[in-house]
């Protein structure tokens, strides 16, 4: 056999070895179309295999990007991601969307499908509330740019548990230091809970306490006022009563004279 012969087989095994190595690392692309990979996507969906879903609905634009499928097939796989916790990944997904298809009749759903990722986060209270504050953010947003939608209501009544949740944040805070008598940074949550979070349930608690603050600091006037406010807006609640029992040293679930509770708090604050 000749020297050349046996260079042209050599230089063949060798591309063969190449071709062979190419085919163990790399998944042969085979072209559908764009109907049957829809489908596909969809049934992985349906069957709950978020992930697989998501891979499908993505390959839909990759062999397809300039059909009427590959817009719808975006968002398919960001909720796909979303089904499958995938949160990161469904918002980078849905800003991409919101960004190339701001005039898209599903657009509401898009910034509505984004809060929720953030939402679906939401911390346990003792934890750092980023998260809280990027899905109120993204509530909010849902209810200014599409307050006619049928995904608004959902973001307010969501805008509500989020603002209680931070507020419960900093009634944690506030509490902390009460407990270890730094009371103006107690105070200074406490009035952020009044100030900024007024719709939510932690108000009560938090005008008690700044009246237990304002005390212990010999701010009497100040907590006198605060115990107003608290008398005008939550009359015969328990922390109210609490704050009488603080301001008077007298227990009003103990005395119940004739003219009743609600004459008796007036008396003392006015």
């Amino acid at each position: 056999m000749s020297i050349i012969r046996i260079r042209h087989l050599a230089i063949g095994a060798a591309i063969c070895l190449v071709v062979a190595a190419c085919g163990i690392d790399e998944e042969v692309y085979v072209e559908r179309k764009v109907d049957f990979l829809y489908n596909t996507a969809v049934n992985s969906l349906e069957a709950r295999e978020f992930k697989d879903a998501a891979r499908k609905f993505e390959e839909v634009e990759r062999q397809h990007p300039y059909s009427v499928w590959a817009i719808k097939a975006k968002l398919m796989a960001a909720y796909s991601n979303y089904q499958a916790n995938e949160y990161d990944e469904a918002i980078i997904g849905l800003d991409r969307y919101i960004r190339l298809h701001p005039g898209n009749r599903d657009i509401p759903y898009a910034y509505y499908l984004k809060a929720l990722s953030f939402y679906e986060r939401i911390s346990d209270v003792a934890r750092d509330q980023k998260i809280t504050e990027q899905a109120l953010d993204a509530l909010t947003e849902v209810v200014r740019r599409f307050p006619e939608s049928k995904y608004a209501r959902d973001a307010e009544l969501k805008i509500d548990l989020a603002r209680d949740h931070l507020a419960s944040k900093q009634m944690e805070i506030g509490r902390y230091y009460h407990e270890r008598g730094h009371y103006l940074a107690a105070i200074n949550r406490f009035r952020r809970v009044i100030d900024n979070y007024q719709t939510t349930t932690h108000v009560p608690e938090a005008l008690h306490r700044l009246v237990e603050a304002y005390t212990a600091l010999g701010v009497i006037d100040e907590a006198r006022k605060v115990a107003a406010v608290l008398g005008h807006n939550y009359p015969g609640s328990d922390w109210y009563l609490d704050t009488y029992a603080v301001a008077t040293g007298s227990d009003l679930r103990e005395k119940v004279e004739e003219k009743g509770l609600f004459g008796r708090t007036w008396d003392w604050l006015f």
